[in-house]
């Protein structure tokens, strides 16, 4: 006896910079559903304009897009949507950017390499008002919440601090983080003067092999 798949209406919308990451998940959306309804953003102006514009019932975004930093978009959408779920999924691992994007208010987080059926299991589990967190995610946030916990020197630096540490440590020069980031190089110098200062370094060399260390970047 053959057995149907689940399925489900919903109204999602997919915020992704690469059309082909978007035509792949829409294509595994709509296995499950008959009655779906996807949008489509490419960058952050798209993203805040859409959220603005129409009800959506889950927001599936990638925290690594032109313009914007994609955890002050995400804030940004909390704000403008506070009961909108939002599910990141990132080419970066958990241990990068798991817990901050939780505690920016997203209701779970996946990396792309992430098997379809996973991908399905996690929103069908937001939708109905749950929270996805993976085995290594849940650790993580568990070790967060220790009191005696040893905290880790990158933990002291803000969102877009976080970011700008990781794009040094993959070799990026300020003025190609600037042009990514749609900042000045004038203020791309300043977040690199903070970072140093917090995790009292004195260079970008040593910012990078601390990275390497604690596996903030691949």
């Amino acid at each position: 006896m053959k057995v149907e798949k689940e399925k489900w209406r919903v109204k999602i919308l997919i915020a992704d910079d690469h059309p082909i990451v978007r035509k792949g998940l829409k294509e595994i959306l709509r296995e499950h559903s008959d009655t779906m309804v996807v949008g489509e953003a490419q960058n952050s102006h798209d993203v805040l304009t859409l959220i603005r514009k129409e009800e959506w019932d889950l927001l599936v975004l990638d925290i690594t897009m032109p313009g914007r930093d994609g955890l002050d978009i995400l804030k940004e959408v909390k704000k403008l949507r506070p009961r909108l779920p939002i599910l990141v999924l990132s080419i970066h691992p958990e241990e990068q950017y798991g817990v901050r994007a939780l505690k920016a208010g997203a209701s779970g987080y996946l990396t792309k390499e992430s098997a379809p059926d996973l991908l399905v299991g996690a929103i069908q589990r937001i939708l109905a008002r749950g929270k996805y967190v993976s085995p290594i995610l849940a650790e993580k946030l568990a070790f967060e919440l220790e009191k005696d916990a040893p905290r880790f020197l990158h933990e002291s630096l803000s969102d877009r601090e976080f970011q700008v540490l990781g794009m040094i440590a993959r070799g990026k020069t300020v003025g190609e983080i600037g042009k990514e980031l749609s900042l000045s190089v004038k203020t791309v110098s300043t977040y690199r003067s903070r970072i140093l200062e917090k995790m009292g370094m004195k260079n970008n060399a040593e910012l990078t092999q601390y990275a390497l260390r604690n596996k903030l970047v691949e």
